[in-house]
């Protein structure tokens, strides 16, 4: 009996999952159409239709608004600034004058002579073959324009030997007047230099024929220079003017001395000024402004 009443009792117990796997089964296949995809009932709106949405929380009654288009951004057009043409007068043709020819600026031209040519000279006269130099001491000027000058005439002559050959005393008419290596710009008792008559005695007595004057006119120094005998002039700095000075020596006699006293060697002229060797430069000036250099020491000059 006991074990009879047991095995019905097991297949109940065990049948019951299986009904309601079955049974499960069975609305799971009628609620997919047959065990297909999911299919969600498909409302449709209109405009009058009312929804009903359940929700846990909350349960509204919504109608449904017919659909309107989102509103389109439409560029609003920028005003493009037309300009209204202006009308105006029509003009009148007008005859253009040609371009006229403007002058254009001369050269400007040397001074008008001052002191012409005299005697029959030519008015213009170069000698060329004069060779200058650097002096190689503070005031060896009148020395190495000596020394240039003889070579002119063949005579070979250097700046020291000439400068050795000069007495040293503090009057510049008989020998040299300071140290050789001294300032320039100065006047005697001071350093200075030394004048025409001893440079002129030391070429003479070397064979070149030299005079030693003053008061030479320009007239004179054309002369020579159309002769084709360069002259050794007595000025101021590089031609520049000048003033004369009165000096008493020690010896007592006075003469005329100046600032920045200087030698040159004039080699040619024209009518307006002269040309002139001064070292290694050559350059020109006017009839004025060499009177003036040249006058402050008495027109002195050396001529063959």
């Amino acid at each position: 009996m006991t074990t009879s009443t047991a095995k019905p009792n097991r297949f109940i117990f065990l049948s019951i999952p299986l009904v309601i796997l079955l049974a499960s089964g069975a609305f799971f296949a009628i609620r997919t159409q047959g065990f297909g995809y999911f299919v969600t009932p498909t409302v449709t709106i209109t405009s009058t239709s009312t929804i009903m949405f359940l929700n846990a929380a909350i349960g509204a009654t919504e109608t449904a608004t017919p659909f309107q288009p989102l509103p389109t951004d439409t560029p609003t057009p920028t005003a493009t600034f037309t300009p209204t043409p202006t009308l105006t007068p029509t003009a009148t043709a007008t005859n253009t004058p040609l371009p006229t020819n403007t002058p254009q600026p001369q050269p400007t031209a040397k001074p008008l002579p001052t002191n012409a040519p005299e005697d029959g000279l030519p008015s213009s006269y170069q000698i060329s073959g004069v060779s200058g130099h650097g002096q190689s001491r503070s005031l060896s000027c009148e020395a190495r324009a000596a020394a240039d000058w003889a070579a002119f005439y063949g005579v070979s002559l250097s700046e020291n030997s000439i400068q050795s050959a000069l007495p040293i005393t503090d009057n510049p008419e008989t020998g040299f007047v300071g140290n050789i290596n001294g300032t320039w710009g100065q006047i005697p008792p001071n350093d200075y230099g030394v004048h025409a008559s001893p440079i002129a005695a030391i070429l003479r007595s070397n064979g070149v024929s030299a005079n030693a004057n003053k008061g030479v006119s320009l007239t004179e120094l054309r002369r020579q220079i159309a002769s084709g005998n360069p002259v050794l002039a007595w000025v101021v700095g590089a031609v520049w003017g000048g003033s004369p000075v009165s000096y008493t020596a020690s010896d007592g006699s006075t003469t005329t001395v100046a600032y920045y006293e200087h030698v040159v060697i004039l080699t040619g002229y024209d009518e307006t000024g002269f040309t002139i060797v001064d070292g290694y430069s050559t350059y020109w000036r006017s009839n004025a402004a060499f009177a003036s250099s040249f006058g402050a020491l008495n027109n002195m000059a050396i001529t063959h």
